[in-house]
């Protein structure tokens, strides 16, 4: 909890004073190292890089929690594993796919800059 309030704090913090915000036109950075990030880079999908990979995590961050971040590592290797969740009928799949539809809404908004 403590941790939690010291980032709140210097986050609340480092929005005072400065610049009104990012300029027109400037791509604002949003990254991240973590599972996620590891499992887009080690896929075979052509957009992969850095920035695009970075960004996914800290969507990731933001939605998932770490195991339901290493369940969703599967998907990379495995896209049908995302449609059979998407079809059971089990309660707790329904509840991880509605996390999942969140982040990857949160991904397509804030992400698709540095596609």
């Amino acid at each position: 909890m403590r941790i939690f309030t010291v980032f709140l704090i210097l986050a609340v913090l480092a929005s005072c004073g400065g610049t009104s915000g990012p300029r027109p036109g400037r791509v604002v950075s949003i990254s991240a190292s973590g599972p996620m990030s590891r499992a887009c880079m080690a896929s075979d999908r052509k957009a992969r890089s850095d920035a695009l990979c970075g960004c996914v995590q800290a969507m990731a961050n933001r939605h998932l929690s770490a195991s339901e971040q290493s369940r969703a590592t599967k998907f990379w290797r495995d896209p049908q594993r995302v449609q059979d969740m998407r079809q059971s009928d089990n309660p707790r799949n329904e509840a991880f796919w509605a996390k999942w539809k969140a982040f990857g809404a949160d991904v397509e908004q804030t992400c698709k800059q540095v596609a």
